[in-house]
């Protein structure tokens, strides 16, 4: 099981603890990747979640919508191995926005590709845990 962060609120005085909120979310996603297991991945989304995947160019909604994309995005063995120009802007009490660019390996181990991709994530508190209420996921255009 992935480890939540459970309890915390947001305030714009505090961006050491907005960093450390977004730190371990972002971990805890990334991680989710790595168990290649679509429903943990989609355990992190909202029920109301919507989804505008990397490798895809439609719509996903919900819990399901991202397990949906997840199955197939899985088979390419992802791993994020860099992320940069990250930035954090507060929402609310309950709720983040982190955006940024970050680098992908994609595919079979003998034959690995890199994909450069811009992302944006809005993370809110729903009953004590934080979910994704929305992914956006684009390959960079300068660079792909």
């Amino acid at each position: 099981m992935l480890e939540k962060i459970e309890g915390n609120t947001l305030s714009q005085e505090n961006n050491i603890e907005i960093e450390k909120i977004k730190e371990i979310n972002y971990s805890m996603w990334k991680d989710s990747l790595g168990t290649k297991d679509p429903s943990e991945v989609a355990k992190l989304y909202s029920k109301d979640a919507i989804f505008l995947p990397t490798k895809l160019g439609k719509l996903m909604e919900g819990q399901e919508g991202a397990r949906e994309y997840f199955i197939h995005f899985l088979e390419k063995d992802p791993a994020v191995i860099g992320t940069t120009e990250e930035r954090i802007a507060v929402l609310g009490e309950d709720s983040y926005l982190h955006a940024g660019h970050y680098d992908f390996e994609l595919g079979p181990e003998e034959d690995r590709q890199v994909a450069e991709a811009r992302f944006s994530f809005i993370w809110k508190k729903e009953d004590e845990e934080w979910k994704i209420i929305h992914h956006h996921s684009s390959l960079n255009p300068d660079k792909n």
